[in-house]
């Protein structure tokens, strides 16, 4: 028996898990629903905005795929249809759910959804939240974050690298932590599994390039010890 769920209505198509006893609905998904009944609040992303609501005794995160970088000035969130396995929202979530199962810190896939209108569709993904986390680049900016978080940020990128997952927005902006020192990685939108190669170094290569950035956009010292614990928790040396 799968253990995903394919719900059609009209238009919409939804994934969820099997094990959700709740039939998803396409209004899960429609954001002005959510800000209509007040039970909203807002986070900034590096595309817009998600969308922080409650459900039941959980709370969600929902997150609408929007365009990044020049072609986003033309197209904001449609994307060309190739089958509902290959539309972002269902890849991200069933990546997310790959590495839920491999025991990683990623948020939880709650639900999947796009709509689709003759050669384009839109999508949207629900995750659980992840209380009490802050992003790292908060505490880079206030220049507190953990000493001992670096051994175990570097030991977690190597866990989803070793899982073949090229994240293609390694940054300081994606990695969580929270109050106990936990950390987690968010954000596998156009994310790829993909064999051994070159993609590994130049993922850590783009995290680094990404704490320089944010230590220069927040007049904080960029600390080059924090970045060799890191390293050495990626080599798992002690």
């Amino acid at each position: 028996m799968s253990d995903v769920r394919l719900v059609v209505d009209g238009r919409h198509r939804m994934l969820v898990a099997a094990e959700l006893v709740e039939v998803p609905s396409a209004l899960w998904f429609d954001a002005d629903e959510w800000r209509r009944g007040g039970a909203v609040a807002i986070e900034t992303s590096g595309r817009g905005e998600v969308l922080i609501v409650p459900h039941g005794n959980d709370t969600w995160v929902l997150r609408h795929y929007r365009r990044g970088g020049f072609v986003s000035r033309v197209i904001d969130d449609h994307y060309l249809w190739l089958g509902v396995e290959h539309t972002r929202a269902f890849r991200e979530w069933r990546l997310l759910r790959r590495l839920r199962a491999a025991g990683l810190p990623v948020p939880n896939p709650v639900a999947a959804h796009v709509e689709r209108k003759g050669a384009i569709y839109t999508g949207d993904i629900i995750t659980s939240y992840l209380p009490g986390t802050r992003k790292l680049s908060a505490f880079i900016a206030e220049g507190r974050a953990p000493p001992d978080c670096w051994r175990r940020i570097g030991a977690m990128i190597r866990a989803v690298h070793d899982q073949g997952v090229d994240h293609p927005d390694l940054t300081a902006h994606n990695v969580l932590l929270d109050g106990s020192g936990r950390c987690f990685l968010v954000d596998f939108d156009n994310a790829r599994v993909k064999p051994p190669g070159d993609w590994q170094r130049h993922g850590m290569d783009r995290f680094n390039r990404s704490l320089r950035k944010v230590s220069l956009e927040t007049g904080t010292e960029y600390d080059a010890a924090a970045w060799r614990a890191l390293e050495a928790g990626y080599a798992g040396r002690p």
